[in-house]
């Protein structure tokens, strides 16, 4: 009897101690791909260090961009967050995207605005632009820059002294010391312009 009253004991601490390592697995996973959790979990003021992150900004149930990082050093008086080793999507309303990397981006989480800066790289199916700095305004959908950029695509390579390029639109317009090398196979690059 009391062999069989023991082993009842075992077994449901057993199943308690299965139970706690389970729930705490399962609030650990919900935490570590929605990271948005934690930091709304943290005091205000506090600053918070994590390791890869990703995130996702909406608009009207629409996807605009989504943000995978190395790292991330969160601000929360500052309101924003140092990102290392960035990687975007930009969803375009045709159902294309472009694609973002930079070695570094503070983003600012009241307006979801981003600065890039180191080895900046943008790209599509056709093209890539490279600078060192690069900004994203996202109540316009805007990215520019003041820095040098160069574009190059299968038959066409371009530089400007600063760039300015509408999501909405799908539309990039170079400014200053443009310069143009095309080869013959050269199809327009959609969408570019000069003011």
């Amino acid at each position: 009897m009391k062999i069989k009253k023991l082993s009842t004991i075992l077994l449901i601490i057993i199943l308690l101690a299965i139970g706690t390592v389970v729930a705490v697995f399962i609030g650990y996973r919900k935490v570590s791909n929605a990271p948005e959790l934690l930091l709304s979990s943290i005091k205000d003021g506090a600053n918070l260090s994590l390791g890869k992150i990703r995130q996702t900004a909406t608009r009207d149930g629409k996807k605009e961009w989504s943000l995978e990082a190395g790292s991330a050093h969160y601000m929360e008086n500052e309101k924003k967050a140092i990102l290392k080793d960035l990687f975007i999507t930009y969803f375009l309303e045709d159902d294309q995207k472009v694609y973002l990397n930079a070695d570094q981006g503070i983003l600012k989480t009241d307006t979801n605005d981003i600065e890039f800066s180191g080895n900046v790289v943008i790209r599509n199916e056709n093209y890539r632009l490279t600078t060192e700095k690069l900004s994203y305004e996202h109540k316009r959908r805007f990215i520019f820059t003041d820095d040098p950029v160069n574009i190059s695509g299968d038959a066409s390579e371009l530089s400007a002294a600063s760039a300015t390029f509408d999501l909405a639109a799908n539309k990039i317009v170079l400014t200053g010391n443009v310069e143009a090398a095309i080869s013959r196979d050269f199809a327009p690059i959609q969408g570019l312009s000069k003011p």
